[in-house]
């Protein structure tokens, strides 16, 4: 039976396994897939052990920058991304490195939640990892603008001299920000911590502003909070892109892609 791991540290709260053996049932594929807890200082070996026999693997914090230099070749929008969360051995035996991170977050606004991004001017909320593999699936969807805020300014600036061949994209502290815009769109993980990027409540239109946080919890997260006192006319957290991310990283693997609204149904349930 094909092997498929998420390698993680920690990694005994990911919902991997559940989410790719719901894939499996619905789809009829027939694989294992568990979690493997990878050492902190030597993820590249615990890889190589693991591929000797597996056949792919997701990767989670803090892994996804030695899996990018792990792989022997990568997708356009790893690439992009500079980070890998999906990894595929090929028939030759190398490894092939993949970000289905910003695909997931696309494909849970677009599809789960109707929203169209064409024209929208989107704020992209940090300048870390997940906006980085966020911004170009985003910037594909054509937005009229696209604003990544960052704390420290200097790295949003970064990341859009990066990506400004693909689009409309430019770079701004958290309180330089009144004007409304169409999509806000928080990367950072202050709600974690139960915090909310300090932005300007008027950057909500209220019954308009369409408000997404990458975060998920039990509760509505802090940030999704917030965007409902302000009137945000919806109020979204991250489940979805967790679920449409690993329904990527199947299609890629088994060439099949699942249904993924059962699945997340399920997680929302158990969470609740």
């Amino acid at each position: 039976m094909d092997r498929y791991v998420v390698f993680g540290n920690p990694i005994g709260h990911s919902k991997s396994p559940l989410i790719h053996r719901m894939f499996a049932e619905q789809t009829g594929e027939h694989l294992d897939y568990s979690t493997l807890l990878a050492p902190l200082e030597d993820f590249t070996t615990c890889a190589r052990e693991f591929f000797q026999q597996g056949r792919g693997a997701n990767v989670t914090v803090p892994f996804k920058e030695d899996a990018y230099r792990l792989a022997n070749t990568l997708t356009e929008r790893a690439q992009r991304a500079g980070a890998v969360n999906t990894l595929s051995k090929l028939a030759d035996g190398t490894l092939l490195g993949d970000n289905t991170d910003g695909a997931g977050l696309v494909r849970d606004l677009t599809v789960n939640a109707g929203l169209s991004l064409q024209g929208k001017r989107i704020l992209l909320l940090g300048a870390g990892g997940a906006v980085r593999g966020a911004l170009e699936p985003l910037l594909a969807e054509r937005p009229a603008s696209l604003i990544i805020a960052n704390r420290t300014v200097e790295k949003a600036e970064l990341l859009a001299e990066l990506f400004d061949d693909l689009g409309p994209v430019s770079a701004s502290g958290f309180d330089w920000l009144r004007e409304p815009v169409d999509v806000i769109i928080n990367a950072t993980s202050a709600s974690l911590s139960g915090d909310v990027p300090s932005i300007a409540g008027s950057l909500i239109e209220p019954g308009k502003t369409f408000c997404y946080d990458m975060m998920y919890a039990k509760e509505p997260t802090a940030f999704c909070r917030w965007a409902t006192e302000q009137g945000a006319a919806v109020a979204m957290d991250g489940l979805g892109m967790l679920v449409e991310q690993a329904a990527e990283a199947f299609f890629l693997w088994r060439g099949v892609r699942p249904e993924s609204a059962l699945v997340l149904a399920e997680l929302r349930r158990q969470l609740a």
